[in-house]
């Protein structure tokens, strides 16, 4: 195993380096692990590495790697912002902005079509019931599987309709957002629809709404969607995502799934734009990414905004410190976009496992508790 190699922008004291350095090196050093991309950073310190197999290209830390559902970020950014513009409104129900063939059907509990009810603000937060279409399905293998083992599939936006109507059913009806609580369900069908909704209510596609709205405002030159072409024709090519120490290669499934490749330093400017406002015209909009808590019922321990997942590190977790809070986005590969409000602390990284799920959180506890030594 390669020494981790850090980024030369590194400004961190030399006691927080080596614990870090630490860290990764235990991290790529477990079994099961091939390799893995940390950063952190706050006001004032910055720190960043990557370390793999010394057989092997290590990555740098300026590698990019496939962020999965860490681009729900992105999506939300995109929906909050056409909400902004009224080119859309969160509280408009779906059918509105979508044509029949994709929208009829594609609810029904216990006989009836519960459609119409869905809004563009249920997709966003998860309480709209629908499936998941990574989830099991009836007839096949579910996506998780085809992750998990490495095997290639691909499908398109149809397959995903299709899947829904006749393969799943919805968890519940869509739910009253004006109680204090709702169900809320992880439904990666709903953040396929909203992509659809903004492309049908902008005029641009997804890929021009990313370059136009937040890649080329923020600089993000290592930020692209599978399938073209990055800003920065010197991008390297992304770190290989592993099933435990087994490179598999997926390029239909990554192309699929309208994910990003991304690297930290990309991820944590793009928080640090978000978070300060600087992706939006109105102050109450950043409000609204946290503005429900609701647990997601299949993924308990995490509570769900809009685009945002919020987890809570109590005593145990922080070395027996105060709790603390951290909000973002996780993606089923072990990637992660956090931030920790109490410290003021940035966190991203990737372990690129397909069985990666539980991996960011159990990290992000371990640097933090290295950050406040």
């Amino acid at each position: 195993m390669t020494t981790p190699r850090t980024h030369p922008a590194n400004n961190a004291p030399a006691d927080l380096d080596a614990r870090l350095t630490t860290l990764l090196h235990r991290l790529v050093t477990r079994p099961g692990i091939h390799h893995a991309t940390l950063a952190a950073a706050d006001d004032t310190h910055h720190w960043s590495a990557a370390a793999g197999p010394a057989d092997d290209h290590p990555p740098h830390p300026d590698t990019p790697f496939f962020i999965a559902s860490v681009t729900k970020r992105f999506i939300i950014t995109l929906l909050l912002q056409a909400h902004e513009r009224r080119e859309l409104d969160l509280d408009t129900p779906i059918t509105a902005y979508l044509p029949a063939d994709t929208t009829t059907g594609l609810h029904v509990l216990d006989g009836t079509d519960h459609t119409p009810a869905i809004t563009v603000r249920h997709l966003a937060s998860h309480t709209s019931g629908l499936p998941d279409q990574f989830e099991k399905r009836s007839g096949g293998p579910s996506l998780y599987d085809h992750l998990a083992t490495g095997r290639d599939t691909a499908w398109t936006f149809d397959d995903t309709l299709h899947t829904t109507r006749q393969r799943q059913r919805p968890h519940f009806p869509p739910q009253d957002l004006t109680a204090p609580r709702q169900k809320a369900r992880y439904s990666d069908t709903g953040f396929q629809l909203l992509i659809r909704i903004l492309q049908a209510t902008t005029g641009r596609t997804f890929p021009e709404l990313l370059t136009e709205r937040i890649t080329t405002p923020l600089g993000l030159t290592r930020t692209w969607l599978p399938g073209h072409t990055p800003p920065d024709p010197t991008t390297p090519e992304p770190t290989p995502l592993h099933a435990r120490r087994r490179p598999v290669h997926l390029p239909a499934l990554t192309a699929s799934t309208n994910d990003l490749y991304s690297t930290t330093g990309d991820l944590i400017t793009f928080q640090r734009a978000l978070l300060a406002g600087d992706l939006h015209d109105d102050p109450r909009t950043l409000h609204a990414l946290t503005e429900r808590r609701n647990r997601l019922r299949n993924i308990p321990v995490l509570h769900y905004g809009l685009g945002t997942m919020s987890i809570t590190l109590g005593r145990l977790a922080t070395a027996g410190r105060r709790p603390l809070t951290l909000t973002g986005h996780s993606g089923a590969t072990g990637t992660w976009l956090f931030h920790c409000p109490e410290l003021r602390l940035h966190l991203a990284g990737t372990v690129d496992q397909t069985r990666g799920q539980a991996l960011p959180f159990r990290t992000m506890a371990r640097v933090i508790d290295a950050w406040r030594r």
